[in-house]
């Protein structure tokens, strides 16, 4: 679930860690936000499928060209584990120096 916050601790009554996921430029145009703080995924595949499930066909035409990091480490694995991460960024290519 969305907050808007960057609460990253587990949630009272159950639920489990939140991740801050990022946009940047044509992705959080596609996205319609910057930063969205969402319950955590076991893994990278399941965080990016639940993004577009909330955030539209823009999102996932977008995603194929984006790169991703995951706590400031680049990866191209969907099956990268979540376990303790805070952040995930996708960045999309961009122009100008």
């Amino acid at each position: 679930m969305s907050t808007g916050g960057t609460d990253t601790a587990p949630r009272p009554g159950g639920g489990g860690a939140t991740v801050v996921l990022r946009y940047f430029a044509a992705a959080a145009q596609a996205a319609g936000v910057e930063e969205e703080t969402v319950d955590r995924t076991p893994d990278l595949a399941a965080l990016l499928d639940a993004a577009v499930a909330r955030r539209g066909e823009a999102l996932a035409r977008v995603l194929p060209a984006c790169s991703v990091l995951v706590d400031g480490v680049s990866t191209v694995d969907r099956a990268t584990p979540l376990a303790g991460v805070t952040t995930v960024d996708l960045l999309p290519p961009f122009a100008g120096g």
